[in-house]
């Protein structure tokens, strides 16, 4: 569980149509809003829970927006990291599953605000399901745990956010569960230049375009060349030139590096 005033403040930069569809979410998640609308589905015989699906490539700031809406709407988080709850012995990995709803229905009960429920990576669980004419105690599982967590999302009542880089895999009887499905594009140049320009000031516009129109990075890529920059200024005891960022940037991207690796003979 992590409190909203643990949450360090981030501020994250998305493209137009992504940040429409978060200012709805933060907006629903307000505290009056969220109970007047819960009010209003009930009254109308409909489900009273929120869930998201936040999905799209790598690195593009899904599981940080997930932290920054629950401390701007000052909720509890309750983090689970779906890869944690499989279990090498057959039968735990349901139990464990069904433990986390009921860990949250209980924690929601002790919290001031309703609780959000996040499963980062929630991949394992919500890709399609396998065939069952496979004669496999794994494939069974897996086919239990969804199951399990299908017949939890058609009863849930608390907010519930899941994130996952495979939306294209996904098990179509999760599609409707998810009441809001928020896709997250890589950057384009002009948001990758505005990204340079929060995380570095000191750079000028020009260099920005630069660096932006030159690699084609994710938020999550930009922030690592950011802790490089740092962490070699300290070392050396110099600021670093654009030069050798441009040179970290260079060093990020495995695929753009054919570099031969071997054994050298003695």
């Amino acid at each position: 569980v992590i409190s909203p005033q643990e949450i360090p403040f981030r501020e994250l930069i998305f493209s137009k149509s992504e940040m429409d569809q978060l200012f709805l979410l933060k907006d629903l998640l307000k505290d009056e809003k969220f109970n007047e609308i819960q009010k209003r589905l009930t009254d109308k015989n409909l489900p009273k829970g929120v869930t998201a699906l936040l999905h799209g490539a790598p690195g593009t700031g899904k599981t940080e927006i997930i932290k920054q809406l629950a401390k701007e709407t000052d909720r509890e988080l309750m983090k689970v990291d779906i890869s944690e709850s499989k279990s090498m012995w057959f039968g735990e990995s349901e139990k464990i599953v069904k433990a986390i709803f009921t860990n949250y229905k209980s924690f929601a009960k002790e919290c001031v605000k309703t609780p959000i429920l996040f499963f980062n990576e929630a991949d394992a669980i919500i890709s399609k399901r396998r065939d069952l004419m496979v004669s496999s105690n794994t494939v069974k599982t897996e086919n239990a745990i969804q199951n399990i967590l299908l017949e939890e999302l058609e009863n849930f009542e608390g907010i519930l956010v899941a994130t996952t880089n495979l939306v294209n895999n996904l098990d179509p009887a999760f599609e409707r569960r998810f009441l809001f499905k928020i896709k997250f594009q890589k950057p384009d140049v002009s948001i990758r230049t505005r990204i340079w320009q929060l995380k570095l000031p000191f750079l000028t516009l020009e260099e920005s375009i630069l660096l932006a129109e030159k690699f084609d990075f994710s938020g999550g890529q930009i922030d690592n060349i950011i802790r490089k920059k740092e962490i070699h200024e300290i070392i050396h005891g110099e600021k670093v030139s654009l030069t050798k960022l441009i040179s970290f940037c260079s060093e990020e991207t495995l695929q753009n590096n054919h570099v031969k690796i071997g054994f050298t003979k003695f």
